[in-house]
């Protein structure tokens, strides 16, 4: 089975940075979308970045201040935060869509454990 682990989660001030990151192993996969969705306290779970392909998608309340990159040959891919709002506190969750040649070549989706992002006002 494929597992995600996430990092880089944490307090910052409004304004502020931050670089999440989020690294899948397993015995042997093929990740075909890495994502990033968010949910905050009372809130649906939603998009906030995607990559596949070469292509990148944002959410509209993120763009031009997120960016979601990745290194293939690690598996790993990351979502810069820049110029943070209250509005974007919420618990972080990475998502793999996959080929997991391990599990009968299942095409799937995995998702991390999740990583709690605050931002004070």
């Amino acid at each position: 089975q494929v597992q995600l682990a996430e990092s880089g989660g944490g307090l910052v001030q409004a304004g502020g940075s931050l670089r999440l990151s989020c690294a899948a192993s397993g015995r042997s996969f093929s990740i075909n979308v890495m994502g990033w969705y968010r949910q905050a306290p009372g809130k649906q779970r939603e998009l906030v970045a995607s990559i596949t392909g070469g292509r990148t998608n944002y959410a509209d309340s993120v763009k031009g201040r997120f960016a979601i990159s990745r290194d293939n040959a690690k598996n790993t891919w990351y979502l810069q935060m820049n110029t943070l709002k209250p509005e974007d506190t919420a618990v972080y969750y990475c998502k793999a869509e996959l080929l997991d040649y391990s599990d009968l070549n299942r095409y799937l989706e995995v998702w991390g454990q999740g990583t709690l992002v605050t931002v004070s006002s």
